[in-house]
């Protein structure tokens, strides 16, 4: 018996929904990067982009625990003296709220070209409205996956 490698024909992409709203912020990222990546299908290739598409909503209304909504996220503008900083809390509140949770997704995917790919497959909304209703994804609901993923 030989190895399986999945081929571009053999890759079957679905349209998974996430609703954000009180799951934890590195839990929700853990589940989505696997989602992005393939690893739950059992055809798996590793050099394959064999993912689903992901729309995640209410991305303003992810839980951060701890006083991890104390820690900044730090950039630079490239000028000298230019970097900057903002608190976890502060961009949630501000007008882009959905890029902490695409920060922490990003962060577990493994670097390079593929996971480059693989995020052009993440949707990412602040609130509960999507434009992809067309695709009728698929609702995985990972608040009752574990009773973890919630914080009261």
């Amino acid at each position: 018996m030989k190895t399986f490698t999945a081929t571009p024909a053999d890759i079957d992409k679905k349209w998974i929904l996430i609703d954000a709203e009180g799951v934890v912020l590195g839990r929700l990222a853990s589940i989505v990067a696997m989602r992005l990546r393939g690893k739950h299908k059992p055809s798996f290739t590793p050099h394959m982009d064999m993912g689903d598409n992901v729309i995640i909503i209410n991305a303003d209304k992810v839980q951060i625990t701890g006083r991890k909504r104390e820690e900044h996220f730090y950039w630079h503008t490239g000028h000298p003296g230019g970097i900057k900083s903002r608190t976890k809390q502060q961009i949630l509140e501000g007008a882009h709220p959905e890029r902490v949770v695409l920060q922490a997704v990003k962060r577990m995917l493994p670097g390079g070209p593929l996971s480059r790919q693989q995020m052009t497959n993440l949707r990412i909304y602040a609130g509960a409205a999507h434009p992809h209703d067309a695709q009728s994804p698929e609702v995985l609901d990972v608040k009752s996956m574990n009773k973890k993923n919630t914080r009261s």
